[in-house]
């Protein structure tokens, strides 16, 4: 049997249920951002009412689509060397702290987009400042895994998280809905907040950070930070000095073990196909299936209801058979049910398979960053997720393009679905040709404890 003693560094060092809901908290506590001000709320309040007059021939949604594209940019080249300098300075848990707050006062200061196109420019600005801190603060949450898990919970507490996202989201914006949206007229919710000049949707980002601020404290005074102990004094560095041991490492990394090389390609193609799931699933819902656009925000409550349970289950079936076979069968399952999606119709249909679709997003998501945990050398966690994150990123243009592609040839948005089938198929191919990683389940040593 193998020491306790012996497992690798960064594994099990804060292991406390409450750390490791401290922990999950962050993540119900910034889907704030990612659910209301990037997708459902705020995104839609600067194209539909601050943009909607705005002067020219180009759209304020296409203004939102460069603004975002250069956040991407940005991040992607600035997200693996601040994960590198997070894991050689020890400052993971400061690091997530004072991205975080920055994300919060970005959107905090949201308030002042008023319902006028000449501040169209500063809500872009805000939100894709706030769209580069937010990400760069999800590089040392995910490298924080391995601290408030061992090697027989992880994939358990990784999909925890993700649930925790999904369900913050939910609930977030059932109250944002009913306190601040829903109705007509000048005032609007349960609330009766007034709606002019944007006022109740500058109030919904207001609202939104708070909610960010209070559930990410528990993780910063719970979670510890690295340990001193576990620090490579040698790989403190300059910014410029950070890209160098930046490619050092890739090069490294190739020679030693390629399988992290390959998984993180891989990874980058799936998870483009999950996004874009939930990117074009609201605008199929009513195009395609004739989902009324009042029940297009039920139907993405359940289903990120259906996502997170999913999400649940798969973190046991996870720390039991490893994360690869969780991705494999979710990706599979996944592509049978868009193919089915492609010959019926009607919202009954939708709603059947479009849910079973979703089942397997959650499980998929969790498992692919369990995944990187378990092959990422101990100390390096914060460099993985950033070249995770940035893998990411160099690919998002693939899911869209081909949606449009085939829905611009077929001349039928229904179309679209096979190009997301096709990122999904890619990427599953790929990941069948990386190798798993050993799970407790499976090594000796686990089976002699």
């Amino acid at each position: 049997m193998t020491p306790r003693t012996q497992t690798p560094a960064g594994i099990g060092e804060a292991t406390t249920r409450r750390q490791v809901v401290a922990w999950g908290l962050w993540d119900w506590g910034s889907s704030a951002f990612h659910a209301v001000i990037l997708t459902f709320v705020f995104s839609v309040y600067l194209t539909d009412a601050v943009g909607d007059d705005l002067p020219g021939s180009v759209s304020a949604g296409t203004w939102l689509g460069w603004s975002l594209g250069i956040a991407g940019f940005v991040i992607a080249v600035t997200a693996p060397v601040s994960g590198q300098r997070y894991d050689a300075t020890g400052r993971r848990k400061r690091s997530l702290g004072v991205l975080t707050f920055v994300t919060i006062a970005l959107m905090a200061a949201m308030f002042f987009v008023r319902d006028d196109s000449g501040y169209l420019w500063l809500g872009l600005v805000l939100l894709g400042a706030a769209s580069v801190i937010a990400e760069l603060a999800q590089v040392p949450y995910n490298a924080m895994l391995r601290q408030v898990s061992t090697e027989e919970n992880i994939g358990r507490v990784s999909g925890f998280g993700w649930a925790m996202g999904y369900f913050g989201g939910i609930v977030l914006l059932l109250l944002c809905y009913t306190g601040f949206i829903a109705g007509d007229g000048d005032t609007r919710g349960f609330l009766g907040v007034t709606t002019e000049a944007g006022t109740n949707i500058r109030l919904v980002a207001v609202f939104a950070a708070v909610w960010f601020l209070v559930f990410a404290l528990p993780v910063l005074f719970t979670v510890p930070e690295k340990p001193t102990g576990q620090l490579d004094e040698s790989r403190r560095a300059g910014l410029v000095e950070s890209y160098r041991i930046l490619f050092a490492d890739l090069r490294e990394l190739w020679q030693a073990d390629r399988r992290t090389i390959w998984y993180l390609g891989a990874s980058a193609l799936f998870r483009d196909g999950l996004a874009g799931v939930f990117t074009f699933g609201a605008v199929l819902a009513v195009t395609v299936y004739g989902i009324g656009a009042g029940d297009v925000l039920l139907f993405g409550v359940a289903a990120n209801v259906v996502a997170a349970l999913g999400a649940l289950a798969a973190g046991r079936v996870d720390d039991l058979v490893g994360p690869k076979a969780v991705i494999v069968v979710s990706l599979a399952a996944m592509i049978a049910i868009g193919t089915v999606l492609l010959a019926v119709s009607g919202p009954l249909m939708f709603w059947i398979f479009g849910l079973l679709l979703c089942l397997f997003v959650g499980p998929a998501q969790a498992s692919a960053r369990t995944f990187l945990a378990r092959i990422t050398p101990p100390g390096r966690e914060g460099q993985m997720f950033g070249l995770y994150a940035t893998t990411g990123r160099a690919v998002s243009f693939l899911a869209p393009t081909l949606f449009g592609f085939f829905a611009w040839g077929f001349a039928a948005d229904r179309a679209g679905i096979a190009g997301l089938l096709l990122v999904l198929g890619i990427g599953l191919v790929a990941l069948l040709a990386v190798r798993a990683p050993e799970t407790p389940a499976r090594t000796p040593s686990s089976a002699g404890e």
